[in-house]
């Protein structure tokens, strides 16, 4: 994808392409955003741009990608030798010390095939405390000719160092959020119950077990997905030492992508939730993120906007709690349990 192809991130985009035409490059951005896939994108075109063969250019400066050369088509199988990713494989399902210090290494090197060195963290949130003081000294003295690029969906979960000296995108747009079918049908079936009356605990549970049902589909989506592409299902003959590193590193992979997968979901609650509060105050329907999922007034008829907040700090509780070694079912029962509905 090219820049041009980003429409729904437009303001993001813009500035982001300003400074390209301006020749006001920073040495390190940071994306903020709802889905790690899209800034994910983002960043690929970012690195794409700055080392397309025939960019588009403004005032004689590339400011977006062809999307179509040897460059733009290696960075985009991210096969490209200065492009370097990094992302949360470990059995921790954080981002090691020792991804870092690789990384790192990687991107001190002199360019090998393109202008610019790219290095991009995919889930810089998940930086492990010693991996994100390592990751530091980097940004305190970037090498020439390479940009670092950290992607997040919880940019308040990253060290303030590091946050200081990035600049930062938002490509949360506080607008309508677009959803697929699939998350547009699952929501509206959870909004609809829960604008049931809320009387008994039986139909509580019956909101948990449709949020654990959507769990454990996603999870067999992912176990299924990362499984089909790993070198286990090509190499059945592989030596003994090599298939148990594969499945340990499979493993670790399906947990970290179902966290993440898990977390879009409560995201979407969240906002979910942050309507449900908005009608309590009688906010415009241009506010809302989710207008069109019905339900959510149903429910502001019943509490009061300071009922709406307490449900919005019981959710983000309950997603730090999900970071801890707490059992999810439990974890997301008392969250449920203690929402106003």
């Amino acid at each position: 994808m090219a820049f041009n192809d980003f429409s729904a991130q437009s303001q993001g985009v813009q500035l982001l392409q300003r400074s390209l035409a301006r020749g006001r490059l920073g040495h390190a951005y940071l994306f903020a955003g709802h889905q790690l896939e899209e800034l994910e994108t983002l960043a690929r075109t970012l690195a794409k741009t700055l080392n397309c063969e025939q960019p588009i250019k403004t005032a004689g400066a590339a400011t977006d990608c062809c999307d179509v050369c040897l460059s733009c088509k290696k960075i985009t199988h991210e096969t490209h030798a200065d492009i370097h990713w990094a992302r949360p494989e470990s059995k921790s399902r954080v981002i090691t010390i020792d991804q870092t210090r690789d990384l790192m290494q990687q991107i001190q090197l002199k360019p090998t095939e393109a202008q610019f060195k790219v290095a991009v963290i995919v889930g810089a949130d998940r930086l492990n405390p010693q991996a994100a003081n390592a990751f530091l000294k980097t940004l305190e003295e970037p090498p020439p000719k390479s940009v670092l690029i950290l992607l997040t969906t919880e940019p308040s979960r990253i060290l303030e160092t590091i946050l200081s000296r990035c600049l930062r995108l938002n490509f949360s747009a506080e607008t309508a959020r677009a959803l697929d079918a699939e998350q547009s049908y699952w929501l509206q079936q959870f909004s609809s119950a829960a604008a049931a009356e809320q009387k008994s605990l039986f139909g509580r549970y019956r909101l948990l077990d449709a949020l654990l049902q959507r769990l454990g589909a996603i999870r067999a989506q992912v176990d299924e997905t990362l499984s089909a592409r790993s070198p286990l299902e090509k190499y059945s003959d592989a030596e003994k030492d090599l298939r148990e590193k594969w499945e340990t590193e499979l493993t670790a992979a399906i947990e970290a992508e179902y966290r993440r997968r898990r977390a879009e979901v409560l995201v979407l609650l969240q906002w979910w939730l942050r309507d449900v509060w908005l009608h309590t105050l009688a906010a415009g329907e241009q506010l809302l993120h989710l207008p069109q999922i019905a339900g959510a007034d149903e429910i502001a008829r019943r509490i009061t906007p300071r009922q709406a907040q307490e449900n919005l700090t019981v959710l983000e509780q309950t997603q730090r709690l999900l970071y801890t070694n707490v059992q999810e079912a439990l974890a997301l029962e008392v969250g449920l349990l203690k929402l106003q509905l």
